[in-house]
């Protein structure tokens, strides 16, 4: 259905160049005639009698300061340009003017990607082409902690919306001169600049060479989210299990770089993508490293722990409770029966609702200002729970039951991964409540089948557990950090000695 609905629509392909001609002082003032924000400003040079050029800008794109200081001022007042304009021009491309980044443009193309990026368009009258100044700005959000990861020992610094802000943070972490950038375009209108982000000789140049044939073959009109990448860069969309772990901390992003896997930044998204994503990374805390090699395992170990929990202990109770009471002990039975005699709902309908309002109440505190969503959270999970129990409308070994399993899930430090699995939590009820425990184990061995069947960047998904080669024992237990001597197998890179 999607082929035929595809093989109907018209073609769509990239047009290079996206304005095509040579590039004229007229053709920019016609092109950008209907923007509010272009502006146009003659100056006459110092000296030079009548003799004027013209200076093309974005306001808001560009520094006023940078402008008026570094091509105004010598314009109007440097000595050394009042001689014949052919001569000056040149002058000026080669460093009369106090810009860092000048460039000879004479593609009309060119020059629009110029403008939009913040750089000034400078037109002498009689010269072929233009001379672009790079002048923009460098307005931006202040680098401060990660909103979104919780940083309790460690740096404090975290990913912006400005692209050259987040590799400038990388390099000051990873001052290593292997440290390499490559930058690539995505979307037709957004013109998106994305980086791909490695070590050479640590990173395996397959996955780097995977990446970016990814990116190029993007065509898309824009790239403003993090879907527009991850759903196009991944290549599974039947799957609702994370493929690309991001982060918002620098830090964390380096260490990645640093064991043998690539980054990925896209400008306008402060955060970073690191490939391939493998099951075991997305339980593994950014405050791992910092604690203790004790405590940072055991507290491994209790998120996969509180995985299981949270996929099974809905359907466990609602498979034990409908179709299997005699695996209930006897206390504990005769409790669950006398809780649940003025209760008019079967017990598989009373947790598939108490899951759902879960989730709605998860949704409400998300989306609404901070203060009114903790409002909401409270009043949700306090009154509303207390008064259902109270009105004999839920049961409260099923209010318990439920609250425990979505506790347990919020100890996955990826929210996407914990996502995917309330989703898969909801499945494995609805199959206990079919066929007790026979369908739990379906939906298990289903879940199973279908995560073996994933991968990211040529890594199998459940890697080191099963195949892609690495330690099982790593994913789960972190050693003392003078211990690992070498890097994860899994991600083929070509040197993987780590210390001596």
């Amino acid at each position: 259905m999607a082929s035929k609905a595809a093989a109907q629509c018209p073609p769509h392909p990239r047009k290079k160049p996206r304005i095509p001609g040579p590039l004229t002082l007229e053709r920019v003032k016609t092109y950008f005639a209907g923007c509010a924000d272009f502006a146009v400003r003659t100056v006459r040079r110092a000296g030079a009698g009548d003799t004027e050029v013209t200076l093309c800008y974005l306001a808001g794109m560009v520094k006023m300061e940078r402008v008026s200081d570094y091509i105004l001022r010598p314009l109007a007042q440097d000595e050394a340009l009042a001689g014949p304009l052919r001569a000056a021009f040149a002058r000026m491309g080669e460093g009369a003017l106090y810009n860092l980044i000048c460039a000879h443009r004479t593609e009309m193309d060119q020059a629009a990607a110029d403008l939009i990026g913040g750089w000034c368009l400078l037109f002498c009258p009689g010269e072929e082409g233009c001379l672009s100044l790079m002048t923009a700005t460098e307005d931006k959000r202040s680098v401060g902690p990660p909103a979104g990861e919780t940083v309790l020992k460690g740096g404090r610094d975290g990913f912006v919306e400005s692209l050259r802000t987040n590799t400038s943070l990388i390099r000051r972490h990873l001052k290593a001169p292997e440290l390499r950038i490559k930058e690539q375009t995505v979307g037709r209108q957004s013109l998106t600049l994305v980086d791909i982000v490695y070590l050479e000789g640590i990173a395996d140049p397959e996955t780097v060479k995977r990446v970016e044939e990814r990116l190029a073959d993007i065509d898309i009109d824009a790239a403003l989210t993090p879907d527009s990448l991850e759903e196009y860069l991944t290549h599974q969309s039947r799957t609702a299990f994370p493929l690309l772990q991001y982060t918002e901390r620098p830090d964390r992003f380096c260490g990645g770089l640093a064991d043998g896997r690539v980054g990925l930044l896209a400008d306008g998204l402060p955060l970073g993508y690191l490939m391939p994503a493998t099951v075991s990374a997305f339980f593994r805390a950014g405050q791992d490293k910092a604690n203790n090699w004790m405590v940072a395992t055991l507290l491994t170990l209790l998120r996969y722990f509180c995985v299981l929990v949270t996929l099974l202990l809905p359907a466990l109770y609602v498979a034990t409770v409908t179709f299997h009471q005699e695996m209930i002990p006897t206390k504990l039975a005769l409790s669950i029966i006398a809780a649940k005699q003025d209760v008019p709902f079967r017990t598989a309908f009373e947790v598939i609702v108490m899951l759902l309002a879960f989730e709605v109440l998860q949704e409400a505190g998300l989306r609404l200002p901070q203060s009114i969503g903790q409002t909401v959270s409270i009043i949700g999970g306090l009154v509303v729970g207390q008064a259902a129990v109270e009105a004999r409308i839920v049961s409260p070994a099923v209010l318990i039951a439920v609250a425990i399993a979505g506790i347990a899930g919020y100890t996955a430090p990826s929210q996407e991964m914990a996502g995917a699995l309330r989703l898969w939590r909801l499945f494995l009820t609805l199959c206990a409540a079919l066929a007790g425990l026979f369908g739990v184990v379906a939906a298990l061995a289903a879940l199973v089948i279908h995560l073996s069947r994933l991968e990211s960047f040529g890594v199998p998904y459940l890697a080191p557990f099963a195949g892609g080669g690495g330690s099982a024992a790593r994913a789960v237990v972190r050693p003392p950090l003078p211990w690992t001597k070498l890097r994860q197998r899994l991600y083929h890179t070509p040197n993987r000695r780590k210390q001596r």
